[in-house]
């Protein structure tokens, strides 16, 4: 090895802990209806929390939420996978972040239900309250984060 490609070797190793170090996150690939503004708005509130996002209108969502086995009771809008986890809805980016961090075992994803005002991407005049659910392959939930209590 010369010193040129040794020099580039040690530049590229030093690029990569450093992208690590920044916490560069997977992208994440979101399936929505045409429609659907509020899914944009989502979009742009993980954009804008680091993270890259591609989203693809879909003729029929349903479809989608089956395919990743996303709860009947956690449904919501839009359905998005990162990194093999699946997130339903209007989850929160740093939530999304948790998870990925933590991954706990026997999870496959996390729903924010229905459509809250106040969620990221459903911003508006009286926020609700409203959980973040964490689900596994077989459709049970249980609570993964609280927001606005």
């Amino acid at each position: 090895m010369n010193r040129r490609s040794l020099l580039a070797a040690v530049a590229w190793l030093i690029t990569g802990h450093a992208l690590k170090a920044q916490g560069t996150r997977p992208a994440v690939d979101v399936y929505k209806d045409p429609t659907c503004g509020c899914c944009v708005n989502w979009v742009a509130h993980l954009r804008k929390n680091g993270f890259t996002v591609k989203s693809t209108d879909v003729a029929n969502i349903a479809d989608v939420k089956t395919k990743y086995k996303v709860p009947n009771q956690a449904r919501s809008c839009h359905t998005a996978v990162v990194d093999g986890l699946v997130i339903e809805g209007h989850v929160p980016a740093a939530d999304v972040q948790r998870l990925l961090k933590e991954r706990p075992v026997g999870i496959i994803g996390l729903a924010v239900p229905g459509m809250p005002v106040g969620s990221p991407g459903m911003e508006g005049a009286n926020p609700q309250p409203y959980d973040v659910l964490a689900f596994d392959g077989a459709g049970r939930t249980k609570v993964y984060a609280t927001h606005g209590r």
